[in-house]
């Protein structure tokens, strides 16, 4: 088990570009794991790979897109625990609900997310 409380190289590197502002890559990176994951995890990673597709409409001015997929990808992530595959969940969560309300009042939007490990790294 990683880190990450997975066992997938491509879930770890997809953290490293989301994590480095490189979305697509991460959405590349993560399409694979979702791709292979049992059917009960199969909503988390569509949860991630739509966070990644988010921030990257947002790396090319696609405001409308961002706004749409981001929406959907926090809807994805609903229901798992706050540590699931060793992630800080609830910390990721709110950091994209900043997105959401800053896109929604048209405020400046905050930093980045990012992902960060869980103290206690859990299998998912």
């Amino acid at each position: 088990m990683t880190q990450w409380g997975v066992q997938s190289a491509d879930f770890a590197r997809g953290i490293g570009f989301f994590n480095g502002a490189r979305f697509f890559e991460a959405h590349e990176a993560w399409e694979d794991v979702w791709r292979a994951a049992p059917a009960e995890q199969k909503r988390f990673w569509q949860g991630l790979v739509q966070l990644a597709v988010a921030f990257h409409h947002h790396s090319t001015g696609n405001r409308v897109g961002m706004r749409s997929v981001l929406e959907r990808g926090i809807r994805n992530l609903d229901g798992y625990p706050n540590d699931f595959c060793g992630i800080k969940l609830l910390s990721l969560k709110r950091s994209v609900e900043q997105w959401r309300e800053a896109l929604d009042t048209l405020q400046p939007p905050p930093s980045l997310p990012r992902i960060e490990s869980s103290d206690s790294a859990s299998s998912a």
